[in-house]
């Protein structure tokens, strides 16, 4: 192949978005250069590659671009399933919850790489994970690190475009998605789970619901065991109550403790020049924070972070607390 072709395979796959064709044509087209002598263009290339992963993996995520799962209409019925593809950096060592949770989560993970022992003793795997739990508690997270631990890609599912008032059409795009998974050993990542109890807002009877919940029940039961289901809900009361006892694992992931929101706070300034001084104000923000969700104290920090940046407070980057108390009061007066 000739540079200019692989110049035009380059754009082709740009423009579709098409991560991983494009990242092995850059690799084939930088081997070519190193061949024909072209040895700083090669190197260049590399740079560029180099760096470009380098700030995709700045928070833990390579999101990987949309390929060709079928042709003609159902590759663009599969692809408007699907919101993202996506392997994780992340471990547990990003994930701040309960100890009994952690344990569980470990044994899960640790159920998968042992596949091939349990095998032997015709022992079945956990591959069904629900988590449930407030708003901002870390249920996505949570997910991450699993495809983090597990080096598995995931793809996470519109369940917008899933759910349809159409009948039948519902249950087909949902074995289309675990068709594919089943083809990949991957894992599906169902945020808002609850939104497929919500059929009961169409104007159907509620034999179509009972269709739906059977079809999943289905794609559980015969879902290969190196594949994995995740599913979220802020709404566990609003699932099908044969769905959720289908799940290996229902982890309820709430909100944090003043242990775990001292333990957040650490984690977000960790890496960073900024500073908090301990005193009966910090106690009167960590007593203030409580009940609210990890994502809105975060939120919250990261807002009292950049204020102390614009005010210019002291040259040693100490976050202001009085700042911060006062986004943390607003956040929960919202």
């Amino acid at each position: 192949m000739s540079q200019y072709n692989y110049i035009k395979e380059i754009a082709k796959y740009g423009l579709e978005n098409d991560q991983e064709n494009l990242l092995s044509v850059l690799n084939q087209l930088i081997e070519y250069s190193k061949q024909t002598k072209k040895i700083n263009f090669a190197l260049q290339l590399q740079s560029i590659l180099k760096e470009g992963l380098k700030l995709q993996k700045a928070n833990g995520l390579t999101k990987h671009g949309s390929e060709n799962f079928f042709i003609g209409k159902e590759h663009h019925e599969l692809n408007e399933l699907i919101l993202e593809k996506l392997t994780s950096d992340y471990n547990f060592e990003n994930l701040i919850c309960l100890e009994s949770v952690k344990n569980d989560l470990s044994f899960f993970v640790k159920e998968h790489k042992s596949i091939n022992i349990l095998r032997n003793f015709e022992l079945p795997v956990s591959n069904k994970v629900l988590f449930y739990g407030p708003s901002g508690c870390g249920k996505t997270l949570a997910s991450y690190v699993l495809a983090g631990e597990l080096e598995k890609i995931m793809y996470v599912i519109n369940l917008g475009a899933v759910v349809s008032s159409k009948l039948g059409e519902t249950s087909k795009n949902l074995s289309r998605i675990f068709k594919k998974a089943a083809s990949e050993n991957c894992i599906i990542f169902l945020d808002e789970f609850d939104s497929l109890g919500k059929l009961r807002d169409y104007n159907q009877d509620h034999g179509e619901m009972k269709r739906v919940v059977n079809t999943i029940l289905q794609l559980f039961d015969y879902l290969p065991q190196e594949s994995i289901v995740i599913a979220a809900t802020n709404q566990i009361d609003m699932i099908d109550t044969a769905l959720i006892r289908r799940f290996d694992f229902k982890v309820n992931l709430g909100l944090p403790d003043s242990k775990q929101i001292i333990e957040l706070i650490n984690k977000t300034i960790e890496k960073t020049p900024f500073k908090i001084k301990k005193s009966t104000k910090f106690d009167s923000i960590i007593e203030e924070a409580q009940g609210m969700s990890f994502y809105s104290i975060q939120k919250t920090l990261i807002n009292a972070i950049k204020r102390t940046i614009f005010e210019n407070i002291d040259k040693e980057y100490t976050i202001d607390l009085n700042i911060w108390h006062q986004l943390i009061k607003n956040e929960k007066a919202d």
